[in-house]
């Protein structure tokens, strides 16, 4: 076979072009490798600063945001003791008005009442009147005699007394 007669000949040149290549590989190797370290070592450490970064600015974040929690809480508290005072003030003018408006009712029943006693006294006058006369107009009638009009009066307010 002619192709296996070739590789006496052709063995030589494989071999050389086959150390040729690993050479120039290992020769590259001890070049480019350091750089290729080099390029790594400086991407670590980017990423390393960049996660310290980050970090320090979550706990930055965090910390304005616990600030602002208790700023949120200070104000609420203020708001709720505004909002107790105020409410507080509130039930006070309310209870100063109720206050006012009760004494106003109150004298206006009393003025009330005083008034309907002076009704019915005027009422039970103007009823003992008509009694008196009634009784002094039966007497006359009934006996014959005359009552006079102060022994009618005392005797019809001894009979409403009792």
């Amino acid at each position: 076979m002619p192709q296996i007669d070739q590789i006496a000949e052709i063995y030589a040149s494989q071999f050389f072009w086959l150390v040729l290549v690993f050479g120039l590989l290992l020769i590259g190797s001890y070049v480019m490798l350091p750089k290729i370290q080099g390029t790594v070592d400086q991407r670590h450490a980017r990423i390393g600063g960049d996660l310290a970064a980050a970090e320090a600015a979550r706990a930055q974040a965090d910390a304005a945001d616990a600030a602002y929690q208790a700023e949120l809480t200070r104000s609420r508290a203020e708001a709720q003791a505004a909002a107790a005072a105020a409410k507080h003030q509130a039930a006070i003018a309310a209870e100063a008005r109720v206050k006012a408006a009760d004494a106003d009712i109150s004298a206006r029943v009393d003025q009330a009442e005083a008034q309907l006693r002076a009704q019915r006294d005027a009422a039970v006058a103007g009823i003992e009147a008509v009694a008196a006369e009634a009784t002094q107009d039966i007497v006359a009638k009934v006996s014959g005699l005359s009552v006079d009009q102060a022994s009618a009066e005392r005797a019809v307010k001894a009979a409403l007394a009792a």
